[in-house]
This record gives structure tokens, sequence and C-alpha cells, in this order.
């Protein structure tokens, strides 16, 4: 059965203390919007706490003038909290400590995960397709979980995203051809946890033509200043992050800073990147404070981004969060309909997440996927370094849009195939096609890494067609073809590549590519109660690991966070 005790799931009732007055910030100064608390129906304006069910009164508690708490409403809120069969009066229980009243923090932390794949026949199901995905945000968030004490029964299942795992870490891969824009890698060796399955690696890597540089660029930085931003791994981690980037930014284009709460404002407009002590300042300036009206922060954003915008240039948002919107839309189906629109701009979206116990990741993450964008978890410092300095020009430049991947897979080589991960970036068959289909957006040197769990035709473990034979005349030694689609990105008609993966592709001792690619994917599956995760231990992936000669600082970090999670479980 999945664990779910940080799931979307197990929020149902805490849900309704602890979403949307999280924006209002614990500590901010209570009101009160009515001379008779006794007579609430619904929690009151002069109460700083937690709910889904309570936006308006969140606006009114930061709009409201004065506090001026009745010494009663203590029992009044509880017993509304408590009056619903989903509601508890623990859940409720607040304090009042110098003139604000304040609802004690509850992880509110919500994740969202389609069902995991599953194995496919090559033979009534050849086609793979699926959009590119180089977000990372899944990987850093686990491993805060971790730092923080989180044992494996502990995190999400829904939160764990196998090919975030993967495409969090650097790869030798082939570099693209002259004249192409990716180039692509291939590999099969054994399945390290089914003896009787075969595990293939695609590696696709985008020309980098930034060199670590950008080309001149309107930046828009949209920051969440709102009261539950206030943390010490939010604000204050974010404007050092901005920070750290406007120190390593080149001097071509313009920086600006909407910031958005109660209300949404534009800090910084147009200012020349050159500039970098006018920035600094302006980013140091920003308290926390307010509702959260994420909505109207991001419409003045990209009005804003269009009055700089730079033909042919680096055109962007880079939107910093919690991902708690408690006023405007904050439901993600919506969030989803309002960016769509946005994408269409020819503005570029980055979504940094921070901070914990309210953390929105659903949210995040389709702000990303559906508003040309990449999605990434900042936790700490060394995090906001590697993501916005050490790949800028990955991070912030995209040089190829609506990219999709389509693995046609040979029934006379393959019986069946599963990809690991990519669940939520599925698409048909016939999309891969149709240019008005939205793919994922890939940066300049980013890399994209897949893995496909297959089982050979060969296998004692194949599944035999009675009616759909295999043609017993295909004698083609080919395990794959791999299609790549994508478009320029000022351009609107897609172009193809196409590689194969054949029998020369097959290494009974794994490269360290795919052999590093094994035990991410094992970590993954096992902390994220995969159905597939077959004879997988945290021990097996430590020894494993000592068995590689090439690692860095990052990959020895992976080795020492699958140490935490074995010795807690």
């Amino acid at each position: 059965m999945k664990k779910n005790f940080r799931s979307v799931s197990m929020l149902t009732c805490t849900a309704l203390l602890a979403g949307a007055l999280t924006g209002c910030g614990g500590a901010r100064e209570a009101t009160s919007a009515t001379s008779d608390a006794a007579e609430l129906t619904s929690p009151s304006p002069s109460i700083v706490g937690h709910s889904y069910e309570t936006e308006a009164a969140c606006e009114a508690v930061c709009e409201a003038p004065e506090a001026a708490p009745a010494d009663g409403m203590a029992n009044s809120v509880t017993s509304w909290f408590a009056s619903g069969s989903s509601k508890t009066a623990d859940q409720a229980a607040y304090c009042y400590d110098d003139s604000q009243w304040v609802i004690p923090e509850v992880n509110s932390e919500s994740y969202e995960k389609p069902e995991e794949n599953g194995f496919y026949l090559s033979k009534s199901q050849p086609l793979s397709t699926f959009a590119a995905d180089v977000d990372t945000a899944s990987y850093a968030n686990i491993r805060r979980m971790i730092e923080n004490g989180y044992g494996p029964e502990e995190i999400a299942y829904e939160a764990v995203r196998p090919e975030e795992f993967l495409n969090y870490f650097s790869y030798d891969l082939k570099n693209p051809r002259k004249g192409e824009k990716f180039g692509v890698t291939t590999e099969l060796s054994g399945c390290p946890w089914n003896d009787d399955h075969d595990l293939l690696f695609v590696g696709v890597k985008a020309e980098d033509v930034m060199h670590g540089e950008i080309p001149d660029s309107n930046l828009v930085f949209l920051i969440d200043v709102s009261g539950s931003m206030a943390s010490q791994n939010k604000l204050p981690l974010l404007q050092d992050a901005f920070t750290d980037l406007v120190d390593n930014l080149p001097g071509e284009g313009t920086v600006s800073i909407v910031t958005y709460s109660s209300y949404e404002e534009v800090v910084l407009d147009g200012e020349y990147m050159s500039h970098k002590r006018a920035i600094k300042k302006a980013i140091n300036s920003l308290s926390a404070g307010g509702c959260t009206n994420g909505e109207r922060g991001m419409e003045m954003a990209y009005e804003v981004a269009m009055d700089h915008f730079i033909e042919g240039g680096n055109n962007r948002v880079i939107m910093a969060t919690d991902g708690d919107l408690n006023v405007g839309i904050s439901d993600p189906d919506e969030l989803e309909k309002f960016i769509e629109k946005k994408k269409e701009s020819g503005i570029f979206l980055s979504v940094l997440g921070f901070g914990d116990g309210n953390y929105k990741d659903d949210r995040l993450e389709r702000l990303a996927d559906c508003g040309n964008g990449n999605y990434s978890y900042i936790d700490s410092k060394t995090e906001a370094h590697k993501v916005l300095v050490d790949e800028m020009s990955s991070t912030l430049v995209t040089v190829a849009k609506d990219v999709k991947f389509q693995v046609e897979f040979n029934p006379a080589t393959v019986n069946a195939y599963r990809l690991i991960g990519y669940e939520n970036r599925q698409m048909d068959a016939v999309d891969f096609n149709d240019d008005t289909k939205d793919g994922g957006e890939i940066g300049s040197g980013h890399t994209v890494v897949a893995l496909y769990e297959i089982i050979p035709a060969d296998s004692k473990a194949a599944i035999d067609l009675k009616y759909q034979s295999v043609d017993k005349n295909n004698s083609s030694d080919e395990f794959a073809t791999i299609k790549i689609r994508y478009k320029e990105p000022d351009e609107d008609e897609s172009k193809l590549l196409t590689f194969v993966a054949d029998e020369s592709d097959y290494n009974v001792r794994p490269s360290e590519n795919l052999a590093f690619a094994e035990l991410v994917s094992e970590f993954a599956m096992l902390i994220g109660d995969s159905d597939y995760a077959g004879t997988i231990t945290y021990k097996d992936i430590l020894a494993g690991y000592r068995k590689l000669d090439n690692t860095d600082d990052y990959k020895d970090e992976f080795y020492n966070l699958v140490r935490m999670v074995e010795k807690r479980s």
C-alpha cells in the first residue's frame, strides 16, 4: 500500500486549517472586521491562521488597519473549526500574544503525481511519446526532507519524480553533430533489479551556444513577499540567491522586479543590468507580509516583461515563491489555463521554489510545465548558485521549445517496455507531429536523460501473443528508433531529428553513465514506493556507487543521502 503521510490525500483535513491563510504570515498583526466575534459563522478576519476556505478572511486580515481581538474569540473560533466533520479543535489551536492571534503551522505541503508507468507490449503499442523535462525540483526537495530528518516512510511518494532525479546530475553525453540541435547517446545493458530484463539509456544533450554566457536579456524577477515567505529558508534565502545571480549577470539588458502579496508592486522597472548595486539594493529592501495574490503578480510581471521585450533576445520571468497562492487563482487546473495563455507572448518562465511546511509543489510544477518554463527547488545557497550561476545559460536561455520525444520499439527485439518516470509528461502518439501540442523547453547545453526498463523478445519473461505474432522475417538488430521534434525559440514550425539504438549499443558491463543512472532510478523507485522496485535495497545502491570510477560532489552527496535513508529504514 502506498505511503501517504505527507501527501495531498492526508491533507484533506489539515488543509482546512493550513492552506490559504499561510500567506498572511504567522506573525502578522491580527485585526478585527467585526465587533461581535461571538456571532461568527465563518473564521473572522481578525484571526491569523491557515485555511483553504478563508481567502476573503485572509485578505481582510492583511488590509484591516488595527488589531482588537476579543477575549472570547478563542472559544468562538475553536468552536467554528470543530463544527465540521473534517475540522477538529486540535487543528484550530492558537494563541493570543502581543496583540496578535497566531495559529501554529501545520504541514500543508501538496503534491500530485499520476499513476506510475507500467509495461506496454511493443507489438500492440510500439510508440512511447513524452514531452522533454529538464526540471530538477523533486530531487532537491527530497534532499531537503532527508537532511531535515525524514525517514523513507515520511516522504510523500507523490513528491518523487524519477526523471527529475535523473536530470539533476551531469552525464558524459555526445555533443550535437554540426548543424544539429541535439546529440543523442544510447546504451543497453542488463537490469540490476530484474535479471530477465534490460535497461535502455537515452541521453540527449542540447547545443551549448552560450558557453556559460547569456545574450541581451530582459529579466523580470517576480518575487513572493507575502507573510508566509518570512522564514529564513524563504525570502532571506531568496534574496541571497538573486544577489548572487545579479553579481554574475553580464552587463547587457535590463532587470525588473515585481513583488506580490496583498497587492502587486513594480519595485524596479527596466533597470540596466550593469547597475548591479541598484538592483541588489532593491532586492535587499524587500520584506515579507500580507496575503498571496499570485495571479495579479504574474499578470503584472508579464506586462513589465512585454514593456521591455527584446526582439531576438532572452525574455524571461523568474518567479520565486513557496507556491502558497491564497488570493486569486490557486487551483492547479485554473493556474494551468492561466499560464498557457501567457506562454504565447514569447516570454519564457523559470520557477524557483522555496521553503517547507506550506510548500505547494503541485502548483509550481504546473506553472513551469505549461508556461514555457523550467522548475527548480532552492534549499540552500549552494543549490541557488548551482541553478542560477553555474548553470546560468541552461537555466535562463532557451535554445529549443516544444521539445518532444518519441521512441518506437522493435517487437522483434523488444517484447515490452516501461518508461521510468515522466508520468506527467506523457503524450498521445498523434501529438508528436502536431505542432499545436506543447512540449518542453531545453536550455543551452542542457541534458535530458530517459531510462526504459525493457523485456527482451528472447527473455523467459516475454509475453507470447497468439493472434498478434511478431514478423519472423524481421531480422533487424535495432532495439528502438528515437525521434526528437522541436522548434526554434522564435519559430512555430517544428524540426525532426532521428537516431537509432541497435545491438552495437549493448554493453555487458554498463558504462558510468548507465551505472549511475541505474542507482538514481533505484533510489527514486524505493522512496517512491514503486510497484516495479524488484529486489532493490538501499545497501545495493551504496555498494553499486562504490564501484563507480567517476564521481563528483553532487554524486557524493547522493551517496550520503542514500546512507541517511538506509540508516532510518
